[in-house]
């Protein structure tokens, strides 16, 4: 009996013995992950992926950036993380919005547009240090610079030069100063511009309407127009036709002083009067007008064709 109390009392102890191993070691593993959690959570230590670099601001008031890319450590009560910044490609559209707005051109035509930047932090100091906001403050000279020349173009250039007019943007976003002495983007803000696309540029809904109206319009004035040319060619050869008959005649039954022409003349409108007689299928009177004879003569009309019924 007793040999069986002892091994009992001995188990006992072995389990307990193992509770409290793993008891210790769950809670040593717990303060430990609690402190790197902690460690985590207030970036005492921190890292600086490939193509970023982070701001910090130390004991003394000086800011400094960290562009090595790994693991770092600062001190967690003296400095603090001030900002991480990117340093790949970044985009900005145009009024900080991808749908269209509204721009005013030369003639005060209202039309829709839309533009993209694409831009590259090359100084640290210049955009995170020395600027306040540099993101605000970039949009808004962004804007200014692409609506003064939008809006100093005309609707033809806008609709037509497209090509144009981005490369003209693209040449001020680079290297034109903001003000008249003043600093460009680039020098202002420590970027590259890479590149400016013109994304879109349309005319509002009513104006489209307007336009396709006008262009209808147009269309129908120049079909007339075509029209009246042809017209008026035809009329012009028949003028030349009926010259190169006359002169034909006069050459075949005139004299070489001219005496004739006056009888060839008054052939000629005879043969007009047997046209427009014969023509005549309005029941209208054919009138003559002879600068020669004091009256106008009145054809009879033509008699009354007849139909034979079967």
């Amino acid at each position: 009996m007793k040999a069986e109390s002892t091994g009992k009392i001995l188990q006992r102890g072995f389990v307990l013995q193992i509770l409290r191993r793993v008891l210790v070691i769950g809670l040593l593993f717990g303060l430990t992950y609690g402190l790197i959690a902690g460690i985590y959570a207030t970036r005492t230590i921190f890292k600086v992926k490939e193509n970023y670099a982070v701001v910090l601001e130390k004991l003394g008031g000086k800011r400094e950036a960290v562009t090595d890319v790994g693991w770092h450590m600062r001190l967690p009560i003296f400095t603090r993380i001030e900002q991480e910044v990117t340093l790949m490609n970044q985009k900005m559209f145009l009024g900080g919005q991808m749908e269209p707005m509204r721009i005013i051109s030369k003639e005060n035509v209202a039309l829709w547009t839309s533009g993209l930047l694409t831009y590259r932090i090359q100084d640290l100091n210049q955009w995170a240090i020395e600027n306040l906001d540099p993101m605000i403050l970039l949009q808004g000279d962004y804007d200014g610079i692409v609506k003064d020349i939008l809006q100093a173009q005309t609707v033809n250039n806008l609709i037509s030069e497209r090509e144009l007019i981005k490369e003209k943007i693209f040449k001020a976003l680079k290297s034109r100063p903001i003000n008249e002495g003043g600093s460009s983007l680039e020098q202002k803000y420590g970027i590259e511009v890479v590149s400016f696309v013109l994304r879109d540029t349309r005319f509002g809904d009513k104006l489209v309407e307007a336009s396709e109206e006008k262009k209808r319009r147009q269309l129908i004035a120049e079909a007339e127009n075509y029209a009246a040319d042809q017209e008026a060619s035809r009329i012009k050869k028949l003028y030349a036709a009926y010259l190169d008959g006359i002169s034909a005649l006069q050459r075949e039954i005139g004299r070489s002083d001219g005496s004739t022409d006056r009888a060839l003349l008054s052939f000629l409108v005879q043969q007009k009067w047997a046209d427009a007689y014969e023509k005549n299928q309005a029941g209208q009177n054919t009138v003559v007008i002879q600068s020669n004879a004091e009256t106008p003569i009145t054809l009879p009309l033509p008699p009354e064709k007849s139909v034979n019924t079967p």
